[in-house]
C-alpha cells in the first residue's frame, strides 16, 4: 500500500469520525464564541485608544499587512497537515474540504464572520493576550495594531467567502483596488501549486510564496490526493 493510499485512508476515518460525532462541530461553535465575544471585548477598547488621524491610517495598513501575512502562513501550514490520526486529525480533514469545494454554500456574512472563525484555535490565544495586554502599560499605537489584527482575521475569512461566492459590484470594487482579496489573485492558489496563501486582500503573497517553497512541497502531489476518494459530507462553512 502506498503512502497516497494509507492518507486517503486515514483521510476517511478522520472524516467519518468529524460527520458522526457533534463533538467537532460543538468545538467550532465554542472557538467561534469565543473569538467573537473577545474581539467584541477588544474593539471597545480600541475606540478609548487616542491617536492622530494618520497615525490611525499607518496602523491600519500595518495591521492589514500583518493579518494578510499571519492568516496566511496558518493556511499554508494547515493545506500542508496530514496528521489525521492525531486528536486534531478530524479538523484537519475537514479543513482540506476547501479544496475540494469551489463554491460555498451561500450564507450571511455574519454568519460567514462567525462560523469560520471557529476554525482558528490560534486566534484564542492570541485575542486573550491582546486582552491581558491591554490591562496593561501597552503602547496605544501597539494595541491598536494588535488588536485590528484580531478582529481583521476574521474579516479575512468574508473577504475569502467572496472570491468564491460573489457578484456584487461593490465587493467587486473592493477587490480591485485591494481592499479584499481578488478571485483572479485567489485562483492562483487553486490553479497552481504551493502558492498564493494568504486572504485577507493577498499582499503578503510574495513572502509566503517564498517561505513555501522553503518548507514544504505543496498540496497538489499532497493533501489534495487524501481527499480523492471522499465521497461524504463536509463544508467549509462549518
Amino acid at each position: 500500500m502506498n503512502q497516497i493510499t494509507i492518507k486517503q485512508k486515514q483521510f476517511n476515518v478522520a472524516m467519518k469520525k468529524y460527520n458522526q460525532n457533534n463533538y467537532y462541530k460543538n468545538i467550532y461553535f465554542l472557538v467561534s464564541l469565543i473569538n467573537v465575544t473577545l474581539q467584541m471585548i477588544l474593539l471597545v477598547k480600541l475606540f478609548t485608544i487616542s491617536l492622530p488621524w494618520y497615525i490611525y491610517i499607518l496602523g491600519l495598513f500595518i495591521a492589514y499587512f500583518i493579518t494578510d501575512f499571519i492568516n496566511g502562513l496558518v493556511h499554508m501550514y494547515m493545506d500542508n497537515n496530514d496528521n489525521y490520526n492525531s486528536i486534531w486529525g478530524p479538523f484537519i480533514a475537514s479543513f482540506h474540504l476547501h479544496h475540494k469545494t469551489q463554491k460555498y454554500k451561500d450564507a450571511n456574512l455574519l454568519k460567514i464572520y462567525f462560523n469560520e472563525s471557529g476554525a482558528k484555535f490560534w486566534l484564542v490565544i492570541y485575542l486573550l493576550a491582546i486582552l491581558f495586554l491591554s490591562f496593561l502599560n501597552t503602547n496605544s499605537f501597539i494595541m491598536f495594531v494588535l488588536i485590528l489584527v484580531g478582529v481583521l482575521s476574521s474579516i479575512a475569512e468574508i473577504s475569502h467567502y467572496l472570491c468564491h461566492n460573489n457578484s456584487s459590484k461593490l465587493v467587486l470594487f473592493l477587490q480591485d483596488i485591494g481592499i479584499l482579496l481578488s478571485m483572479k489573485h485567489h485562483t492562483n492558489h487553486h490553479q497552481y501549486n504551493n502558492r498564493s496563501y494568504a486572504f485577507l486582500n493577498g499582499k503578503s503573497d510574495f513572502l509566503i510564496d517564498f517561505i513555501a517553497q522553503k518548507l514544504y512541497s505543496g498540496y497538489v502531489d499532497g493533501t489534495d490526493k487524501h481527499f480523492e476518494n471522499y465521497y461524504g459530507e463536509g463544508t467549509c462553512n462549518r
